[in-house]
């Protein structure tokens, strides 16, 4: 599955992005915030995530679709968002999301949510997404709020950052798909005057 907006062309990973996937999340900035990835990254790390995430991309039950986000300008890998374990008789899934950090705060996570949400909530039908943050992750939490989440619950010392050993409350959150269409249209506005800046 390919979807592409303005700027972006959201693909499956390939071999052959491991060099930028290392790039981007062998960065404790990045990856003290997710309880899988660990510090330091190796491109070993990266082989075995694109090969996990192939296999993930062809189960039939608990499917999942792993996007790369790549820059149409210059055709780098900058991050990687995500739609996994789709429960087909509840249509309910997780999603997550990284970003190197070269490339924070310009809008590229909100791209890729809105065409991957779209795609999941138009295309593959589903009724909720489920993700979580690090309660301390203050951009992961905000970015929820702007999309449409809504907090549903705050685990106790819930998960372990993989980086840096780290213990975190965790933050549950749910976006109905109902909620999607009422706060797209705010995004879409938001995302274009991100982009005329």
């Amino acid at each position: 599955m390919i979807l592409k907006t303005k700027r972006l062309i959201l693909r499956p990973p390939r071999k052959s992005d491991w060099k930028d996937i290392v790039e981007g999340v062998n960065n404790l900035n990045v990856s003290k915030m997710t309880s899988v990835i660990p510090h330091p990254y190796h491109k070993k790390d990266a082989l075995w995530w694109i090969n996990q995430s192939a296999k993930d991309n062809k189960k039939k039950e608990n499917k999942s679709y792993h996007f790369m986000i790549e820059l149409k300008l210059g055709r780098k890998v900058i991050g990687s968002t995500s739609i996994t374990n789709i429960h087909k008789p509840t249509k309910k899934s997780h999603a997550g999301s990284w970003i190197n950090q070269d490339y924070w705060r310009k809008g590229y996570i909100l791209e890729s949510k809105i065409a991957v949400f779209d795609f999941a909530f138009n295309k593959l039908r589903l009724n909720k997404i489920e993700t979580e943050a690090f309660s301390d992750n203050k951009a992961s939490n905000g970015m929820q709020k702007k999309l449409g989440f809504r907090l549903v619950g705050i685990l106790k010392d819930a998960s372990r950052s993989e980086s840096n050993k780290k213990l975190h409350n965790v933050n549950i959150w749910e976006l109905m798909g109902s909620d999607w269409l009422k706060v797209r249209p705010k995004l879409i506005k938001s995302l274009n005057n991100k982009l005329r800046e």
